[in-house]
This record gives structure tokens, C-alpha cells and sequence, in this order.
């Protein structure tokens, strides 16, 4: 790739996932937090959003695919059905900490997913890590820590059912399962070197769809609960449908991102945009954060950025050698 056609894409790429997400987060807490009609009702099925979102990726990639030459030697869609599974319970978890915690509480929590990779790296792996990895997990650890520990009342008082022990274990398995998903997709990847960004969008957002459409529909009542509540207070169906299309649209530019520029500037783009949804939400939905958890952003995500830049360094490193 060129520098010249280099310094339009990336713009355009950190613009599509900071405007697709930072949107999304928004409107993710809005559905979280929102009394909707004149008895003040709660949206009721926050982990259906998954869902939701998995039937509307699948269908956007699916067109998308329509338009693309098949190539040979891509994944069989039955090779997804595995990393699909965990791909659909855990954001659902993560969607439903909403109830029980702050947004920016969820964000923070969530970007903490280098702390789990590192303890089962050593206990499972035998892996060891560098001093300065170790300083950026014990950054982060202290970030999250101390930001449990205080708590703003008017953000506090905004929740459905404020329960901050459940809300970060909630949080815990959103990441534990997330670190299966991905390992599970890398492995795929592995064997089917063919395959495509967008060929593996759709099909693993077509199984997570067919799990949650049998969870949603045949195993409990929350598909019709769903949709009775959006034909009641059509705002919420509309916010529902802003908020799948944006993560459709924004899974796009990060899968042509890991493609063109490769998975650590993904990284460094979405690390950076989680930053801008927490203060985000404090502008826009008025969740004051208290002067320590301002600190405990900033030991976090400078910890994230450390890290992000130390990985960066060893991989040029490693290909110099090469």
C-alpha cells in the first residue's frame, strides 16, 4: 500500500469505528437507563440486543458476500458453531451488568481483558511476560480497583438495579468468554487461511442468530416481550435498529482495518475510543464520574496504551529479525 492511499484509509477507518461505536455505546446506555412512555417503563430485554445485532450482521454480510467472487479453501459455515456459542452469552452478559452498573464502570471493566489472558497464559501456558507487561496489568488492575471503590449516587441512582458486585462478575465472564471466542476464531483461521473478514462476520453472527432466535422465541417469552414492548413505545424500537445497524457498520471498518493495517492499530483505534465513550457519556447522559475514578480512567487506559505500544515495538522487532 502506498503512504498516499495509506493517509486517507486509516482517517476514514478511525472515523468509521469512533463514529459507529461511540454512537452505539450511547445508545446502548440509552436503552439501559431510558423510561420509555408515560408509566416510565424500562426497556426489558437488554441481553436480546445480542441478538438482535447477530441477525442484522448476518443479514448486512450476507448481502455484502452476494456481491463478492467465492474463493476456495474459505471455513465451512459449521466451523463457527463452537466460538458462536460463547460470542452470544458473553456480550449478553456484558449487556445486562448495565442493570447493576454504570456504563463508564462496564467500559472500564472490559477493557481489562490483557489481565485474564496473562494469569491463564501462566497457569495453563507456562508463558512469561516482560517486566513492562507486568507493569501495565498492575496499572490496569489498580484503575478498575479503585474505581469500584467510589461510587457517584447520581449516576448510582440512573441504574435498574444497582448490584456492583454482580455487575463486574457479569463484566468478569463477558471477558473470560470473549477470550475463548477469539482463540477459538484464531484457530479457524489457522486452518482456513482463506477465509475472509467478511465470510467469517457472517456466519458466526449466523449462528449467534439462530441461537438467540431458538433463546428469544422457543425457550423463553422475551422475543414476543420484545417486540410487544417496541410496538408499545416505538422510540425504543427505533433505538433498537440504530443500534444494530451501528454495530454492523462498525464491525465493517475494523475487519477492513485488521486487513489493511493489521490487528495492533485496530487495537491502538478501538483502546483510544473506549476512552471517548466514557467521557461521552458523561457529557451526554449527565453519569458524573468523582475526581478518584478520574484517576482510575487514567491509570487504566494508560496502562492499555503502554501496552499497545510495547507489542507494536516487539512485533517490528521480530520481523526485522526475520
Amino acid at each position: 500500500m502506498t503512504d498516499a492511499k495509506a493517509a486517507w484509509q486509516l482517517p476514514v477507518c478511525v472515523v468509521g469505528i469512533y463514529a459507529s461505536y461511540l454512537t452505539q455505546g450511547l445508545l446502548q446506555e440509552n436503552l439501559s437507563v431510558k423510561k420509555y412512555g408515560l408509566l416510565g417503563d424500562s426497556f426489558p430485554e437488554l441481553k436480546a440486543l445480542t441478538g438482535t445485532q447477530a441477525i442484522t450482521c448476518f443479514v448486512w454480510a450476507g448481502l455484502l458476500l452476494l456481491f463478492q467472487s467465492k474463493k476456495k479453501g474459505q471455513a465451512p459455515f459449521t466451523a463457527y458453531w463452537k466460538p458462536a456459542i460463547s460470542n452470544s452469552i458473553g456480550p449478553a452478559c456484558g449487556y445486562e451488568a448495565l442493570r447493576n452498573i454504570s456504563y463508564p464502570a462496564q467500559v472500564l471493566a472490559k477493557s481489562c481483558k490483557m489481565i485474564p489472558v496473562m494469569i491463564m497464559g501462566t497457569i495453563l501456558g507456562g508463558k512469561r511476560y516482560g517486566s513492562l507487561e507486568y507493569l501495565c496489568a498492575g496499572l490496569i488492575a489498580m484503575g478498575i480497583s479503585l474505581f469500584a471503590k467510589q461510587s457517584s449516587s447520581a449516576a448510582a441512582s440512573k441504574l435498574v438495579a444497582p448490584n456492583a458486585p454482580w455487575g463486574y462478575f457479569l463484566c468478569v465472564i463477558n471477558l473470560l468468554l470473549d477470550g475463548y471466542t477469539n482463540a477459538e476464531q484464531d484457530e479457524v483461521q489457522k486452518r482456513y487461511r482463506a477465509t475472509s473478514p467478511l465470510h467469517t462476520m457472517c456466519f458466526m453472527n449466523f449462528w449467534g442468530g439462530l441461537y438467540y432466535g431458538a433463546y428469544l422465541f422457543f425457550l423463553s417469552n422475551s422475543g414476543s416481550q420484545l417486540i410487544k414492548f417496541c410496538r408499545q413505545h416505538p422510540s425504543a424500537a427505533y433505538d433498537v435498529f440504530l443500534f444494530c445497524m451501528c454495530g454492523a457498520v462498525g464491525q465493517l471498518f475494523i475487519f477492513y482495518t485488521i486487513r489493511t493495517f493489521g490487528s495492533l492499530v485496530n487495537t491502538l483505534i478501538c483502546t483510544t475510543r473506549k476512552f471517548f465513550n466514557i467521557l461521552l457519556s458523561v457529557l451526554w447522559h449527565g453519569s458524573p464520574l468523582l475526581p478518584q475514578q478520574w484517576v482510575a480512567v487514567v491509570l487504566v487506559f494508560s496502562g492499555l496504551l503502554l501496552n499497545t505500544i510495547y507489542k507494536s515495538r516487539k512485533t517490528k522487532l521480530v520481523k526485522k529479525l526475520n
